[in-house]
């Protein structure tokens, strides 16, 4: 297979390849991005827009963020929970009935995720129970909140471990890992912590798979979010080892699942799902966050796009090559450029300090496509105005097209509706 096969394959799996929803996105929209991405990634930086909201955007354009708050963290008679989070890729929603593949995991992390949080359990032993008590009493509540119901008010250690978590923040954390709780809702981001057995449906709950079985089932589920990929693309996508991956793909081989292919210029194997589709073009434009399902293993991204890539967060500012939480710009099924982005929600702006193009595609097109998209997402977030900086050899013809580029005759109410929708900070 050709690397441009390989990559409108990639694309394709991932929900690239679709036509946009003609209609207002609904429940039923958000869903079906996930049957093609599997997982969203949660992350804590709120730069321009929480990570989990933004690769639904990228795929379907401009929704209400409200149907997936429902979605993850609502559960109702009439619409029942659909998605729940546990350590899937990293820290991730995935679908509640995805739940019961993770068992073998939550035994690995019976004690914690970090051998901190054992630290902690035998520091304090009395109080996992002491936590698991509150929620019983008072159902869904933040590690802060129990704290107060404990009485509690303990200094934070100051060796920086777990972000100068409490103990008791440590501990819902060691049991949330272990499948003991698990998370209702968020508010402020902040994690509601409650007892797995009323998050997590009875049936649901009930199902056993063993280790050999669920791992199987997830290397599927990589091998069809990815259309093609390798051994170490496919174990990357939920965090697997090689000895786990290795048996299930053979399996899935041996079932006729997957097809082993060669992809021009990669020194690996590849393994292409037999339901993958390789569409002849990929047109439009997408703007991806650092935590895209498509792009956050950053070996494949580079083997994939030839696009290097690395978020530059944690990199003192003065040593940042692109900027603190840059976006890069797919085009035609390219990787062509990358922004990066900041939404000030006070003044209602989206703030664009750096505008870099790649090699080759420094070309009108692609500054007056990525300035569409730009006032797309600020139409989404409910800012009024784009304002790009001096950074980056596309930033002079960027700030040009986003200056041609008139608001909607519909933006207002876009903006309106994204400010009544949701908070900002979620």
């Amino acid at each position: 297979m050709t690397l441009a096969a390989a990559r409108r394959t990639a694309l394709a799996a991932q929900g690239f390849a679709a036509a946009r929803p003609s209609g207002q996105p609904n429940r039923r929209t958000i869903l079906r991005v996930l049957e093609r991405t599997r997982l969203l990634q949660l992350d804590s930086v709120s730069a321009v827009v929480r990570a989990h909201y933004a690769p639904i955007f990228s795929r379907i354009g401009g929704y209400d963020r409200d149907l997936l708050d429902e979605a993850a963290w609502s559960d109702t008679t009439r619409r029942p929970r659909a998605l729940v989070e546990y350590w899937a890729h990293e820290a991730a929603l995935l679908p509640v009935r995805d739940w019961p593949l993770m068992r073998w995991r939550m035994v690995q992390y019976r004690h914690g995720r970090w051998n901190g949080m054992r630290q902690v359990a035998e520091r304090n032993p009395g109080l996992a129970e002491d936590i698991l008590g509150v929620l019983a009493e008072f159902g869904p509540s933040t590690a802060g909140e129990i704290e107060r119901h404990l009485e509690l008010d303990r200094p934070r250690a100051k060796d920086n471990w777990g972000w100068n978590y409490s103990d008791t923040k440590v501990v819902c954390e060691a049991l949330f890992a272990s499948g003991d709780l698990s998370v209702p809702t968020r508010a402020g981001f902040q994690r509601h912590y409650d007892a797995t057995d009323r998050v997590i449906p009875a049936e649901v709950l009930a199902r056993r798979v063993d280790e050999a079985d669920a791992v199987r089932e997830l290397v599927r589920r990589a091998a069809s979010a990815h259309g093609i990929g390798t051994e170490t693309d496919l174990r990357d996508y939920y965090r697997l080892t090689r000895r786990q991956t290795e048996p299930a793909i053979a399996d899935l081989l041996d079932s006729g699942e997957l097809e082993q292919v060669g992809v021009e210029g990669w020194d690996k194997p590849a393994y292409l799902h037999t339901e993958a589709r390789t569409p002849r073009s990929v047109t439009g434009a997408a703007l991806l966050c650092p935590f895209d399902p498509l792009i956050f293993f950053r070996a494949r991204t580079e083997r994939l796009f030839d696009f290097h890539f690395r978020i530059e967060i944690y990199t003192p500012e003065h040593k940042r090559v692109h900027g603190y939480y840059v976006f890069p710009f797919l085009l035609d099924g390219e990787l062509v450029g990358r922004v990066d982005l900041r939404a000030e929600r006070a003044t209602g702006r989206l703030l664009v300090p750096g505008a870099f193009a790649e090699p080759g595609h420094r070309t009108s097109r692609v500054a007056t496509e990525l300035a569409r998209s730009l006032r797309e997402m600020a139409d989404w977030l409910g800012l009024d105005t784009i304002e790009v900086g001096e950074r980056g050899d596309l930033a002079t013809a960027l700030g040009k097209a986003v200056k041609a580029t008139p608001i909607g005759l519909d933006a207002p109410a876009k903006i309106a509706a994204a400010r009544a929708s949701v908070s900002a900070l979620k």
